[in-house]
């Protein structure tokens, strides 16, 4: 029964049930809607004022649709009794994926206290007492814990789909945030056919492992290729953007000269999203902090070519100790853009032929088989350094 109704920019209207209007209400959830889904990113691009917590909706929705194109497709994937259960639980987990994320999402994510990270966070948060109140009042069959372990991918060979529709190589993550940052973004690099994708996902036995994994038919192909091609440009072009690198590397700094970390216990935790950051820096008088609120970012002193070669990332790696010992602390920021957004991961995706053979995407697709590794430095200096530091690598590093 439908307990919610809301209207998303991106899917239309959204229905959640009384345990996903429960967990939309509560506080780690509401918390996600002053985290920026893409950190400081709104200072380049100025619409990117979209949150996570649209992001998750839009990620507990198509969670259902895929589900829904599955066992329509496959009746027999599911036990009829289990079906709505199931659809359920991998709703609820797609919903409260993201609610470990700290402030600026990725921009600064090493700085939780303890060593963890989002994702220990987000099973913390899960095993909170007012988490495990809504779903004791409102799970009618579904628990907080066979959420956790899916979340976990503890799940048996044969769920082993469910996992990967919220965490793997064409997950609902990827599917909602290429098109919603794209929208707000203001750019069509992440736009991709939705419709096709999921009309062509497939669950397939992968012959290796005996898991029921998330496959495509041999149609989908070209959709799987529009969805890596999309993640790979959105990377190039927005993610590793040359501002928002610099101002998300000054966030950093400020962060470490401040001694300030993420709390590593819930409660706490909840008290920290973008505005109470925010405020920290306006109150700064910090380089880095009046970088960011200032928007005056040290400038671009150097970068690489968009693809080094293992080698090449390894002759600028030699060179970083000699800059840090010739450039005073602080002076310099160096920015890592590394990534293969085309790498469709250790599970495999199969594609499902029309005479029953199987063959892994990598070598179904001649287009994804043949992208490389996105690996690029980039050096910012201070404005009064920038000139040095730009003739000091340009010796060393031809362009």
């Amino acid at each position: 029964m439908t307990a919610l109704r809301l209207r998303d920019p991106i899917h239309g209207f959204l229905h959640a049930d009384r345990l996903e209007a429960a967990l939309i209400g509560s506080r780690p959830l509401q918390r996600l809607r002053f985290i920026h889904q893409l950190g400081l990113t709104f200072l380049v691009y100025p619409g990117a004022e979209h949150s996570r917590f649209s992001h998750v909706l839009g990620a507990m929705h198509l969670a259902g649709r895929i589900f829904d194109a599955l066992t329509d497709k496959r009746p027999d994937l599911v036990a009829a009794d289990e079906r709505d259960r199931l659809r359920r639980r991998v709703r609820a987990a797609a919903l409260l994926h993201d609610v470990g994320h700290a402030p600026f999402s990725h921009s600064a994510e090493d700085r939780f206290a303890g060593g963890i990270d989002h994702e220990e966070m987000t099973r913390r948060l899960l095993a909170s007492p007012e988490i495990e109140e809504v779903f004791a009042r409102r799970g009618d069959g579904v628990g907080r814990d066979e959420v956790i372990d899916l979340l976990a991918g503890r799940v048996p060979p044969e769920l082993r789909f469910l996992a990967q529709m919220v965490s793997g190589e064409l997950d609902v993550d990827k599917m909602d945030y290429l098109l919603r940052d794209s929208l707000f973004c203001g750019v069509r690099y992440g736009v991709y056919d939705l419709d096709r994708l999921i009309d062509t996902l497939v669950p397939i036995v992968d012959p290796e492992t005996g898991a029921v994994g998330l496959g495509v038919e041999e149609g989908g192909v070209h959709a799987v290729e529009a969805l890596v091609l999309a993640r790979y440009y959105m990377f190039t072009q927005v993610y590793y953007n040359v501002t928002g690198k610099a101002l998300e590397h000054h966030l950093t700094e400020w962060l470490r000269g401040a001694g300030r970390f993420w709390p590593d216990q819930p409660d706490a935790f909840l008290a920290e999203d973008d505005h109470s950051v925010l405020a920290g820096l306006r109150a700064s008088t910090d380089i880095h902090a009046r970088a960011v609120v200032a928007r005056a970012h040290f400038p671009l002193a150097f970068e690489t070519r968009e693809h080094l070669a293992p080698e090449e990332s390894a002759a600028f790696e030699a060179v970083l100790p000699e800059l840090a010992a010739r450039f005073e602390p602080g002076a310099l920021l160096i920015a890592r853009s590394s990534k293969d957004p085309h790498r469709l991961g250790p599970s495999r995706v199969l594609v499902a032929h029309p005479d029953g053979r199987l063959e892994p995407m990598e070598q179904a697709s001649h287009f994804i088989r043949h992208l490389t590794r996105i690996d690029r430095y980039r050096i910012y200096a201070r404005p009064d350094l920038c000139a040095e530091v730009a003739r000091t690598l340009r010796a060393r590093f031809a362009p």
